[in-house]
Formats: C-alpha cells, sequence, structure tokens
C-alpha cells in the first residue's frame, strides 16, 4: 500500500498543473453501487473492500470517507497510513477539502468516475479559495494498477416479455413522450440497470447484477445502444434493431454526446426526424438534453452546453420502480422459491449444529456439549453461504447470487456488511448469534432476506435486542399512510422499539428492489437520509424493511423482508388523498426462542401467528416431508 500511494503521489507531481490531491471514488463510469473487478480503484488503493466509500490522497495524508454500515470493517481494514472520516460525524469530504487543502490547490479527477452532482458541489465547496477541479486525461490509479483484472466480454441477452412485461416499443414511446413534456429532445442514460431495463436486455458485466456495461442516447426520432459489439449477437442485434435502436461501439458515446449537443446526431445517423410520430415542428422548442445529476458522469456532461441541460432525474428512475403485474406476479414467486430455499438452508443447519457441534438447535434452549470436533467436520461462514447459495441454484429460474451473502457470527454480526473470507472467516459458534443477509437473481426476480438465529442458548440481553427488532419490523410493515408518503417520513417507525432502550442503528431501513436487476434499487427508500424526501412512495414499488441493532465486539442483530405497496382498505378517506399499506412477499420464520414474548403486544403475537401461518401454507408444496414437519414446528402459533 505504501508504494501505491508513493507511485500515484509521484503521478499527481508531473501533471499539469501538478496536483495538491487525487480523488479515488468506488463508482465506475456508470456511477453504480457494484462494480467489475478492474473498476475497483478505491479498494485497490485503501485496502478497503466496502462498496461505499471516497478516497481522498494529498501529498503527506490519505484519508477514506465511508458511512455508518462501514465503520468497523475500515478501521479493521485500512493500515495506518489511512485516517477513517465517519460520514455524520466527521466533516464532509468537500468541507474538508475546502478548510484543509491550500488556497488555489489543484485537486484531481477522473471525470469519468465522478457524477454531474458530485463534481458541481466540489466546484462550489471549492470556490471560496480559488481551488479548482482538474479533469485527467487518464484515470491514475489505472497507470499504476499492474495487475488491473483484464475487461471481459460477457453476452448480452434478451429478457424475455414474459418476464419484463412490458415490451421496447412501449417503453420508448413512454419516455419520448415524457422528453416531449419536458421540452427536452433527448436523454443520456447511464446507469446500468436503466439501460438493460429500457432496452429489455441483461448480462453479467458486473457481479450479482445482471448488467451490460452500456450507455443509450435516446432522442425523439432515434435510439441508441452504446456497448462493446463483441457482446452483441445476431439475436440480440436483430431485437434492438427492430425497436429502431442502433448498436455503436461503447466508446463512441463521448463523441455521440458532442454530437447530440449542437443537434447533428440524428442527422449524422441518418434519422429522418418525425419517424417516431413527433413532427419535425415540434422538436423546434425541445432544444435541451436530459441528464441525470446523479448518474449521468462529469465527462458527459463535459460534452454538453450546460446552458441547455436538463438536469433532473432520469424519468426511467421511477417507471422502472413502478412493477408491472408481471413483474410483480414474477418477484411473488421468486420470493416463494426463495423461501423454500431458507427454509431449507436452517433445517440443513440446524441439524449440523446439533450432529457436530452439540448444540440444542433451533427449538430448545440449552447449554452446549463440549465436543472436539475433527477439522474436515468444522462449520465456516463461508462453507455454510456455500450451502445456501446451493439450496437456491437448485430453483428454478435462478441466475446467481444478487449479493455477496454477509453470514457472519458473532462479534463479525456487528459488521453490517460484513463479507466473509475463505481464509480468514470464523467457525460456526452454537454459543453466538449468527446473521445471515443473503438474496439471489432469478429470471423473473431479485430476491433479498436477512434472519437471525442462535442455536445455544440466547442471553436475556440478546431477547430483548432481537425482539425489538421485530417489533420495529412489525410495525414499519403494518404501517398505512397517505398517498404522498415519503420514506423518510416512516423511517421512525423501525426505530421507536429501539429508541425505547437507547438502542439504533447506522443504515437505512429500506431499499427498492429490481426486476431481475440491481438489488438496491432507487429512486424511493425509507431512511432518515434526506434523499429518502426526494419521491413518495407508490403503489407497486417494492421497499425492504430491515431494522437492526449491533453491538460491536458481541453480536448483529437484523431481520429483512420485501414489501409491495398496494391501496389500502381504510374506513375513512380523510382530504380524499387515498391511503396505502405494505404486503409482505418474503416467506421464511423469525425464530421463537429468540423472541420475548412479554415485550410483544397482543396485536404483533396475532400478526406473527398470521404471518407464520402463511409460511407454512405458501411454502409447503416446495419442501419434502422432513422439512415441512421442521417448519411447522418453526412456525406453532404462540400466545403471551
Amino acid at each position: 500500500m505504501a508504494d501505491t500511494l508513493a507511485s500515484l503521489r509521484s503521478l499527481m507531481a508531473f501533471q499539469s498543473p501538478p496536483l495538491d490531491a487525487l480523488l479515488v471514488p468506488s463508482e465506475d463510469s456508470h456511477q453504480s453501487e457494484y462494480v467489475s473487478a478492474r473498476d475497483k480503484r478505491r479498494e485497490f488503493v485503501s485496502g478497503f473492500t466496502g462498496s461505499a466509500g471516497l478516497a481522498l490522497i494529498t501529498k503527506n495524508e490519505a484519508r477514506l470517507w465511508t458511512d455508518g454500515r462501514y465503520f468497523l470493517q475500515a478501521t479493521q481494514q485500512l493500515s495506518d497510513q489511512w485516517k477513517l472520516m465517519r460520514i455524520g460525524e466527521d466533516p464532509p469530504i468537500d468541507v474538508w477539502m475546502s478548510d484543509n487543502l491550500q488556497k488555489e490547490a489543484a485537486i484531481g479527477i477522473d471525470p469519468w468516475c465522478v457524477s454531474v452532482d458530485t463534481a458541481q458541489r466540489w466546484e462550489r465547496a471549492f470556490a471560496k479559495k480559488n481551488q479548482k477541479l482538474v479533469q485527467t486525461s487518464t484515470n491514475l490509479v489505472d497507470e499504476i494498477w499492474k495487475n488491473r483484472p483484464p475487461a471481459e466480454i460477457n453476452p448480452a441477452v434478451d429478457h424475455p416479455l414474459e418476464f419484463a412485461g412490458r415490451s421496447v416499443a412501449e417503453k420508448l414511446k413512454a419516455l419520448r413522450e415524457k422528453l416531449s413534456s419536458e421540452k427536452t429532445r433527448g436523454i443520456i442514460i447511464t446507469a446500468l440497470d436503466e439501460v438493460a431495463w429500457l432496452y429489455n436486455i441483461r448480462g453479467s458485466d458486473v457481479s450479482y447484477s445482471p448488467v451490460v456495461h452500456a450507455f443509450a442516447i435516446v432522442t425523439l426520432n432515434s435510439a441508441f445502444l452504446y456497448v462493446d459489439k463483441r457482446k452483441v449477437s445476431s439475436k440480440v442485434s436483430s431485437s434492438l434493431q427492430a425497436n429502431g435502436i442502433e448498436v455503436r461501439e461503447y466508446g463512441a458515446v463521448s463523441s455521440d454526446a458532442a454530437m447530440l449537443a449542437s443537434n447533428q446526431l440524428d442527422q449524422a445517423r441518418g434519422v429522418n426526424s418525425g419517424q417516431n410520430g413527433v413532427s419535425q415542428n415540434d422538436t423546434c422548442d425541445n432544444d435541451f438534453i436530459w441528464v441525470d445529476p446523479a448518474s449521468c458522469c462529469y465527462a458527459l456532461f463535459s460534452k454538453l452546453d450546460a446552458n441547455k441541460v436538463l438536469l433532473q432525474q432520469s424519468p426511467l428512475a421511477l417507471a422502472k420502480a413502478l412493477k408491472n403485474p408481471v413483474e410483480l406476479d414474477g418477484l411473488k414467486n421468486a420470493h416463494i422459491r426463495d423461501g423454500a430455499a431458507v427454509v431449507q438452508y436452517l433445517v440443513w443447519l440446524d441439524k449440523q449444529m446439533q450432529e457436530i457441534y452439540g448444540a440444542s438447535g433451533y427449538f430448545l434452549e440449552g447449554e452446549v456439549t463440549s465436543k472436539k470436533i475433527p477439522e474436515t467436520m468444522k462449520l465456516t461462514e463461508v462453507s455454510v453461504s456455500d450451502k445456501l447459495e446451493g439450496f437456491r441454484a437448485s430453483k428454478e429460474h435462478f441466475r446467481g447470487l444478487s449479493f455477496p451473502t454477509i453470514s457472519s457470527v458473532g462479534p463479525n454480526a456487528a459488521i453490517i456488511h460484513y463479507s466473509p473470507q475463505a481464509k480468514t472467516c470464523a467457525e460456526l459458534d452454537p454459543n453466538s448469534i449468527y446473521l445471515f443477509d443473503s438474496g439471489a437473481q432469478y429470471l423473473d426476480g431479485t430476491t433479498d432476506i436477512t434472519r437471525t438465529v442462535h442455536f445455544g442458548k440466547p442471553s436475556a440481553h440478546e431477547k430483548a435486542c432481537y425482539t425489538s427488532v421485530l417489533k420495529g419490523h412489525i410495525a414499519l410493515g403494518n404501517a398505512r399512510f397517505p398517498n404522498g408518503t415519503n420514506g423518510y417520513s416512516l423511517d421512525i417507525l423501525a426505530r421507536i422499539p429501539l429508541w425505547r432502550y437507547g438502542l439504533d442503528y447506522r443504515h437505512g431501513t429500506g431499499h427498492g428492489i429490481g426486476s431481475y436487476l440491481n438489488v438496491h434499487e432507487g429512486p424511493h427508500q425509507i431512511s432518515f437520509r434526506p434523499q429518502a424526501r426526494n419521491v413518495p412512495l407508490q403503489v407497486s414499488m417494492t421497499v425492504t424493511d430491515e431494522p437492526g441493532y449491533y453491538e460491536d465486539g458481541n453480536f448483529g442483530i437484523r431481520l429483512e423482508n420485501v414489501l409491495v405497496i398496494k391501496e389500502a382498505d381504510t374506513e375513512f378517506n380523510f382530504g380524499d388523498k387515498g391511503y396505502l399499506s405494505f404486503e409482505h412477499i418474503t416467506w421464511a420464520p423469525y425464530q421463537m426462542k429468540l423472541i420475548d414474548l412479554s415485550i410483544l403486544t397482543p396485536e404483533e403475537i396475532q400478526w406473527l401467528n398470521r404471518y407464520h401461518s402463511k409460511c407454512r401454507e405458501i411454502l409447503a408444496p416446495y419442501l419434502d416431508k422432513n422439512e415441512m414437519e421442521w417448519l411447522e414446528k418453526a412456525t406453532e402459533p404462540v400466545s403471551a
């Protein structure tokens, strides 16, 4: 790491102008949360493997900013050459740079890896001391990264209408209507999941996300896909062409963005104005280009006339979040199969913990009978998560995991986004809490579920914490709220039972989830963060419900289900707004021995019994006799 920083500083000194600082973000050219191996530049320079973080390298310092999910992990992974900056506790990076870097300092960025929003925010902060953002012509990290993974050539595939639910033609028509209504004549689409959704294509360029490295430009009269053409088969090419989409090389997006700005793109590609039902006269007033400032990189924005850009959230973000009936059916079916896999895993793990470790098991509370265990029989966080993946892989339409499984025992469960590694992971411990947060990609939907279990004798404190998390989970899932409510307003519901004891958690409570797309999907969320105010929750959106509690060095608890937003049947309708509620589509039991029933209200117990009854009914066709007997025992009705 020392050599890496020294090499970067040497390169910084030779830039024109010489750089006083270099910013290395986590994102790729599409502002993706999860990136391909060759785009993990921030991880390469810092050693920190979390999905979110921003590195700053100055002439004599190296600092890394990350959020509360990763404080503990970053502390463990960063060398003493790095200083951890805690987002929400320490000054934001733009404030820190403005205050601590010298006047007229030059701060380098790769404009392909920074969003318009971010770059403009930094520029505003720098103005006070005449500091300037310098766009480097190459990525300096790439220049010193000797063994940078090569670009993979993975095929793009059509996503069939039986799973997509809406045709490309329908989506393009709706998009062009939106462009016209906003007085724009074109849009640059940079978010990978938006490109995949719009053109009904999928791929495997990024682990855990079925997307293709590609850009799109759509005008009132034309549509383009920018992708390495080696990834596009004749079959996919034909279906794209049938929808009027021209396939161009990935790198051509830069010059085409410039041509779009000068209103020459359609003419240069031989497209006649008006061919998509928009007359030539309609295009005269539409002189703006639509760019999403959160996902469009600064490099492409720089090709445009800033005075003729509509900087506004992509219209595809909301369109994609509002699931159509086919997508909703697919998501529900995928979650049923996924729930069956989770139950099969718990049945297997319960048996293993009893046989190998002498644990009392999933149902009984008892002291562990200590046994000498041969090395070959020991269970680890990685070996058991591999087994869970095996149960999922046996299910119809399985295409892989939706994120790296968080399989965590005891103190590791307190690391919110813990990622176990085969060489360093912990052995399972019957005397400790075990938390697993996992999900899969199926052709008909994406899943995400968290359960927390104990195979020995949980302490009264662990039970009280688990039950408080469960109470918050139930409270949010049972919420009814008027149309127009955003996720910021609901986040508190999941925290109140924890706040009662002076407990809390540092992550948001819910995120959208894709339809065989990204496991984290906006634009809505349930969170204390200000951006959760931006978009109201609406019918047919999906969102997770995942409160937690994490005690550093001891244990972590999280419970997560996926919910679908639906219309609520309320007795009254104040203000004629209409009311909404949630429907759970995740099916797996909550562990009864971790619940302190004396803390639950009669209504919460009733809800728990109802949910467990549905688990039995819904999962029964997917389980064998032994598995079903286990589930029946795990979901037996309880009373206070």
